[in-house]
């Protein structure tokens, strides 16, 4: 059965990839901003749905909650909740509509998961997916711009003139 939805410890991933927060904090908005757009394009080639958590308390006050996108789901826990709570409530739920995949370093959280029959991974193996899908997503756009660069140029020089 395909993984039904991936659900992400947003901040555990934050933490796990520097590359999104290099000169920021690892809870400012723009390494937020960056997971989500990484997140997305991976959604946009793969057509996983994700859902992201992020710890409600962890954000500075008055931060704008993250808008959701089709494939990508943003989610902030709620006072007196964490990340956590959420992550191991909708990995309980949504295993009536497919196998779930729960992406995080807290390992309590992982054995907590997979005990409701969930499937995890460590960041550190989801990031070498996200970069290796985008990644092959860059080569497929190079193949095409290609072979269009090729087809335009065989039309211009070969095909009927005016």
């Amino acid at each position: 059965m395909a993984i039904a939805r991936i659900l992400v410890d947003g901040y555990s991933l934050i933490h796990a990839w520097p590359d999104l927060h290099r000169g920021h904090a690892p809870h400012s908005a723009k390494a937020r901003d960056a997971l989500l757009a990484r997140l997305t394009l991976y959604h946009d080639v793969t057509g996983t749905p994700l859902t992201v958590f992020f710890d409600g308390q962890g954000a500075p006050q008055g931060t704008p909650k993250a808008a959701s996108s089709r494939g990508v789901e943003v989610l902030y826990s709620p006072p007196g909740k964490t990340a956590d709570d959420l992550i191991e409530r909708v990995a309980y739920r949504m295993q009536a509509y497919g196998e779930v995949l729960v992406v995080t370093n807290d390992i309590a959280e992982r054995e907590t998961v997979s005990a409701s029959g969930a499937h995890t991974q460590c960041c550190e193996a989801f990031i070498s997916e996200v970069e290796a899908a985008a990644g092959g997503m860059h080569q497929d756009l190079r193949t095409h711009n290609r072979r269009e660069k090729d087809r335009w140029q065989r039309g211009s020089t070969h095909g009927p003139k005016p």
